[in-house]
């Protein structure tokens, strides 16, 4: 019951970002909006690789905003990359911290409650399937998957390519999401929305697998 209250909050706080990020850009417009963004130069992709970042390693805070707000704020090109690299960075951390301190300190980070999730990703014997470990980086419960796959055997270049892999493949989905939703692109909304059906069909065969 904690568990769900929690995840309601969570996607409560999502629609939250998501409105608040619409309404600046129907009151001020997308390009005065970008032009106040600029002036703070490094520092505007630099905060929001921040908190993309933290959302990764305390996985309760809302992290799918913030990469639909890189898109409207930056554009695809620069808003995937400053997504791609706290993804890359974050996730690498998780790994790190399961591989090196173990189950003790991962659940400092995610919590009791869900500590449960990582416990049940770990014994999918993610090691000895590499399309289950990539397919399960794809999709929401990646900053999951992340600590859990640390917590086994499988070895850091094996875990380095699959998340490479899905940081390629699923990534670019919320962040032209972000872009098109705010420059009016029905290209990048199309390619958003034929990315969620395939992430969609990606994510429905993993958990078949898994529980198989």
């Amino acid at each position: 019951m904690k568990y769900n209250w929690i995840k309601i909050l969570r996607w409560f706080a999502i629609g939250v970002l998501i409105t608040l990020a619409i309404w600046l850009l129907n009151k001020y417009g997308i390009e005065q909006v970008r032009e106040q963004v600029e002036q703070f130069g490094i520092w505007a992709p630099a905060i929001v690789f921040g908190l993309r970042f933290t959302s990764i390693i305390v996985p309760v805070l809302p992290g799918t905003a913030y990469a639909i707000l890189a898109g409207g704020l930056f554009g695809f090109a620069q808003g995937l990359l400053v997504v791609a690299l706290a993804d890359l960075a974050s996730c690498t951390f998780n790994f790190y911290i399961a591989r090196r301190y173990g189950r003790g300190l991962v659940e400092r980070f995610v919590g009791q409650q869900f500590m449960e999730k990582v416990d049940r990703l770990a014994q999918q014997h993610l090691e000895g399937n590499f399309f289950l470990m990539t397919g399960l980086l794809m999709t929401g419960l990646f900053d999951f998957v992340a600590y859990a796959a640390g917590m086994t055997r499988m070895s850091w270049q094996s875990y380095f390519l699959a998340l490479i892999v899905s940081i390629l493949i699923a990534k670019p989905l919320w962040v032209a999401a972000g872009a098109g939703i705010f420059e009016g692109s029905q290209l990048l909304l199309g390619f958003a929305i034929l990315g969620a059906f395939g992430i969609g069909i990606v994510t429905a065969v993993v958990q078949r697998q898994s529980k198989q």
